[in-house]
């Protein structure tokens, strides 16, 4: 199928069909014509594809995960990723519940300025706060603090 028909059946602009070719997450034979040429498998490689992206997968780690035919799927690699993407996930909504947390004890401190102060002195007064460790931190089980420490993604195969 050529590209036009591949954009319209998965939604996605022709552009965006021949990133991934570039990336290597999609082969395409070309005909006589030079025009690409898909075939039907593309359709649920891109879905895949986009659904894996979705996920918070990378264009690597996606490429690591797709086997070369679609029949041959590694079962032990695929579990092992999928839940690392999953601890992944619980550190990242970990991470953004302190983030939030945090925000909102800010914004209390804020609006609780005193009567009779300006705008820049109650700034102040929050800065000193803030440096002095002074606003309220939310409390987590002791197991969880360590996925609260943003760290590099891994690199696929890099244990």
């Amino acid at each position: 199928m050529k590209i036009g028909e591949l954009a319209r059946r998965t939604g996605l602009a022709a552009s965006r069909i021949r990133f991934y070719e570039e990336a290597g997450l999609l082969v395409v034979q070309r005909q006589a014509n030079g025009y690409r040429d898909y075939p039907e498998q593309a359709v649920l490689l891109l879905e895949l594809i986009t659904g894996a992206q979705r996920a918070g997968f990378s264009l690597e780690e996606i490429r690591a995960l797709l086997p070369p035919d679609m029949g041959q799927w590694q079962h032990g690699a695929l579990i092992t990723m999928l839940q690392q993407k999953v601890t992944d996930i619980e550190a990242l909504q970990l991470r953004l519940a302190q983030s939030r947390a945090h925000l909102l004890a800010l914004i209390e401190d804020i609006q609780a300025r005193p009567e009779g102060i300006d705008c820049a002195a109650n700034s102040r007064r929050v800065l000193d706060r803030v440096q002095r460790g002074g606003l309220a931190r939310p409390t987590l089980a002791a197991g969880d603090t360590a996925l609260l420490r943003p760290g590099r993604r891994r690199r696929v195969g890099s244990d």
